[in-house]
């Protein structure tokens, strides 16, 4: 059993996790009096989740360390309908079958951030289906439809900025949604006892519609916080990158690439993301952000939550083999890797393909640089391997020595050859065919 932290706000505040909440005063006093049950819904519409998923999966592990009860919920039935909320257009619909597997691998991600071991505070996974699934049309309209009023599901911005884009406009099915969700926060009041949800900002219209709706069946303390919706300084939006969304699972986002996601987030953002996705204390924080004001070169908080955030997710072992492939691309020997972590750097460098059949007698650096695309000809080659600076696996090729040709014991993993020229010039080849 994890002991009570009154101070969970307090701490939630000065981390700029608190965007807004419904009856603020009587919310502050619930917390810092009693632990509570409370949930998160997650729509399952892939089958993982990203890096934007972090702030309220986090957020329900801080709850759950200081001494509440978390409820992950799964939209088995809402995320078929979609949420319009934070959308420029409607999503496509997913099929029961596609939802099922998406809810199987997102529970298992789940594991990794809260603590299901039977207690007075253990997490719980739900699906929305169990009870939703249940209603017939009209059953639905004549309990919870009757409930609200057009003029205030209009009034909810969500909805509203729908509406004003005459090119998209707003469906009946996600006009809808604001229903389903309240009637998942009144059934979690009703059969679990809980009685705060939490969401993004842009949950802030369905989560009151929830609170509004469960005061209207006479069960009272009902409760909505929501975390802000996460901005990069530089504009761009947060948890993307040229290669796409950035993802919890290995599989969809290598281990180094997600190390890497953290390393280079912009100089303006790197305290305010220690505060939101790390659980290193007030002190270490406030440390790191003046070690980071004096030398951000240094970026020591960068390689902080680098590490604090890849530990979380990927786990402490894998956050070391992503460091050490990031260190190969400074000059660490990268036959230290693992083939999966130099597999993971390969994809981040220009390739190129090595036949077998040139390694009958091995291969001149020379025309090592001009395969890989280093030198623009041989005799540029020459000149580039006698003025040194030329590096194969990060192993100097000696001046005194030119012409020694590069063999097949030079292979990474049977398969890899790192080439780099001067410091930061790199390219990896790859054997073409299997050796005989």
């Amino acid at each position: 059993m994890t002991d009570f932290d009154p101070g969970l706000y307090t701490d939630l505040a000065w981390r700029g996790l608190v965007s807004d909440c419904t009856h603020h005063a009587e919310l502050i006093a619930r917390l810092s009096t009693a632990s509570l049950t409370l949930y998160c819904g997650f729509d399952p519409t892939a089958d993982s989740l990203h890096v934007g998923s972090l702030v309220p999966l986090l957020a329900l592990r801080r709850f759950q360390l200081a001494g509440h009860r978390p409820i992950a919920l799964a939209g088995g039935a809402t995320g078929m309908i979609g949420d319009p909320s934070g959308k420029s257009k409607e999503r496509n619909l997913l099929d029961s079958d596609a939802l099922a597997h998406n809810i199987r691998s997102v529970s298992a991600q789940l594991a990794r951030f809260l603590d299901f071991t039977p207690g007075s505070n253990a997490a719980m996974v739900l699906n929305n289906h169990d009870w939703l699934g249940r209603f017939s049309f009209l059953e639905f309209l004549r309990d919870v439809g009757k409930a609200f009023t057009v003029n205030a599901m209009i009034a909810k911005e969500s909805v509203r900025q729908r509406m004003e884009d005459r090119d998209v406009g707003i469906s009946y099915t996600e006009f809808s949604y604001m229903l389903l969700q309240a009637y998942d926060f009144f059934h979690l009041r009703s059969e679990h006892g809980c009685v705060l949800q939490i969401g993004g900002s842009d949950q802030w219209g369905n989560i009151t519609a929830g609170t509004d709706f469960i005061r209207r069946r006479g069960l009272e303390d009902a409760f909505g916080l929501t975390l802000p919706l996460i901005t990069n300084s530089d504009g761009t939006k947060f948890g993307k990158t040229e290669a796409g969304a950035v993802w919890l699972d290995s599989n969809r986002t290598s281990v180094y690439r997600f190390y890497q996601f953290w390393i280079r987030v912009d100089d303006r953002d790197v305290v305010r993301y220690l505060k939101y996705f790390t659980f290193l204390p007030r002190v270490e924080i406030e440390r790191l952000e003046a070690a980071h004001q004096a030398k951000p070169e240094g970026r020591e908080a960068h390689i902080a939550l680098a590490q604090a955030v890849t530990d979380l997710v990927h786990g402490e072992v894998a956050r070391r083999e992503a460091e050490a492939a990031s260190a190969v691309l400074f000059g660490g020997d990268p036959s230290a890797l693992s083939a999966k972590a130099l597999e993971e750097i390969v994809g981040e460098i220009p390739a190129f393909d090595i036949p077998a059949e040139r390694w009958s007698e091995g291969i001149h650096p020379v025309d090592l640089l001009v395969m890989a695309g280093l030198s623009a000809s041989k005799g540029q080659a020459r000149k580039d391997v006698e003025g040194g600076g030329v590096y194969v696996n990060n192993q100097p090729i000696s001046r005194d020595k030119p012409t020694v040709a590069v063999d097949l014991t030079a292979l990474l993993h049977d398969r890899y050859l790192l080439v780099r020229k001067g410091k930061r010039n790199y390219a990896v080849g790859h054997l073409k065919a299997a050796l005989s």
